[in-house]
């Protein structure tokens, strides 16, 4: 019997999850014949560890997926700096911009999202893109023109401050630039964060360089010299930074007649509305899947890899409880959950515990609903961030004393590991963009996996957002001390 043959467009975070997945499944191509195609030139890379490329913290080399080899090793047929054109359904193939063609049994979207330019006057070019001196944050390239615009002590505007914006920000001033972030939210991370917790990190931000003007709009944009705010005022700026959210790449799923809404419309089996075409990813749409994030690509990729292969065939996507951490130097923000209970909350058992300490930069936010984190925003104490996304991911009923707990004095934790590691339970998630607990790095390092790098090449840890490589070189060091 011949293999079936698999084309994932788009060779972003997803589609590489997705490769990985299936090698892994089948590694030598018997039952999953491979195509990928990217239209970026390199090979994948995280894109959630750009802001650290910005910053200077690592380098464009340090967050690749894949090295130059791994297709060839890999048994996959990899097309870069190739984009899809068109997917002709009737006769299964896809056609590609370099003239080729590719034939599929099962397609997988997983073009990702593409930056989206708010109505500022001035922004947008007539060719649909920033106007000079401003450009988007959203891939390797963006990170390149934008350290080869920023001069030193230059004044920077970013215009958005959501996390990336945030991220970018705080990169941008720890090289030395003025920043000023611009956003017409009362507070920044409104989506994740209440007012309390948007006003201490403003603050926190502010402490590093970073000025906020907030609760304003863009009005126009002038190159070269800044912004003009909906209130008159004006922003100095000799670069813009543009991080105003994405939308979902579907001008294919479109054009091909798919169920397209938001994003492309999939089941929990990842299927759009031809049964052949699967989507992951950002421009994927499910019910319980939020976007914009890593953790559900990757959770979905694993369940479609299961389908594709038939390792699985029952695997299904039931959705992705996500934690949010902003990856900022000197800045520790994490959000899960329900964070924003309604107001009379009597009648179901919830309790919401609350510190506020903005003058030493830390805020603590904890839902309870029967005796269980039901969410919880902590910013500056990473020690109860880590203990409370334990409790949430295993269930584990909260302490009788909740200040403790809040303070960062609860029960072991992940980011407690570098200290305490033993105390650490094996089932403990020390990475949850991976899902991978302690008892799978301690496998993996008595399987000859003795470093950090190792251990992340084996099991995938730190090589999500890279908020648990600091427990993960804890358990490390922790291992190698008692071997």
């Amino acid at each position: 019997m011949s293999a079936r043959r698999v084309v994932v467009l788009g060779y972003g975070m997803a589609g590489a999850r997705l490769a990985d997945e299936i090698r892994n499944r089948d590694p030598e191509g018997e039952r999953v014949a491979l195509t990928v195609v990217g239209a970026e030139p390199h090979p994948a890379y995280n894109r959630v560890l750009l802001s650290a490329v910005v910053a200077g913290t690592m380098q464009p080399g340090s967050v690749r997926l894949h090295d130059e080899d791994w297709s060839e090793r890999n048994h996959v047929e990899l097309r870069r700096n190739v984009a899809a054109r068109r997917i002709d359904r009737p006769n299964r193939t896809v056609e590609l911009d370099d003239g080729t063609t590719a034939a599929y049994d099962s397609l997988v979207l997983a073009t990702g999202s593409r930056p989206w330019l708010p109505p500022v006057e001035g922004l947008v070019g007539d060719d649909g893109e920033p106007a000079d001196g401003a450009l988007a944050f959203r891939s390797l390239d963006d990170c390149d023109r934008i350290l080869d615009a920023a001069r030193v002590g230059a004044p920077v505007a970013v215009l958005g401050g959501g996390l990336l914006g945030l991220e970018a920000a705080r990169g941008l001033a720890g090289r030395g630039n003025r920043v000023t972030v611009v956003h017409p939210a009362p507070h920044p991370m409104e989506r994740q964060l209440d007012s309390g917790a948007g006003r201490v990190l403003a603050r926190t931000l502010e402490a590093s360089g970073i000025d906020f003007r907030l609760g304003r709009a863009a009005a126009t944009y002038l190159p070269g010299d800044g912004l003009k705010l909906d209130d008159g005022s004006h922003v100095a700026a000799e670069l813009l930074v543009v991080s105003t959210g994405v939308r979902a790449e579907t001008a294919l799923a479109t054009e091909a007649g798919l169920a397209v809404e938001a994003g492309v419309v999939v089941d929990d089996a990842l299927r759009t509305s031809d049964g052949r075409i699967h989507a992951i990813g950002d421009c994927a749409q499910h019910p319980a899947a939020p976007g914009g994030l890593v953790q559900p690509a990757w959770e979905q990729a694993s369940v479609l890899a299961d389908l594709l292969t038939g390792a699985d065939t029952a695997s299904r996507y039931r959705g992705t409880s996500v934690v949010t951490r902003l990856k900022a130097k000197g800045v520790d923000v994490t959000a899960l959950g329900d964070t924003a209970p309604a107001a009379d909350t009597a009648d179901d058992g919830t309790e919401v515990v609350c510190v506020d300490d903005p003058a030493r930069g830390r805020y603590a936010k904890l839902v309870v609903r029967n005796e269980k984190v039901a969410g919880a925003i902590v910013l500056g104490v990473p020690d109860a961030a880590a203990t409370i996304t334990q409790l949430h991911d295993r269930g584990i009923r909260v302490p009788e004393d909740r200040l403790a707990l809040l303070l960062g004095r609860g029960l072991p934790s992940a980011a407690a590991a570098a200290a305490s590691p033993a105390d650490l339970p094996g089932s403990a998630i020390v990475c949850r963009c991976n899902s991978v607990s302690k008892a799978k790095i301690v496998d993996a390092y008595r399987a000859g996996a003795s470093t950090v790098d190792d251990i992340a090449q084996r099991t995938r840890a730190s090589t999500g957002c890279g908020s648990c490589r600091d427990a993960v070189c804890g358990i490390a060091e922790w291992l190698t001390s008692t071997d």
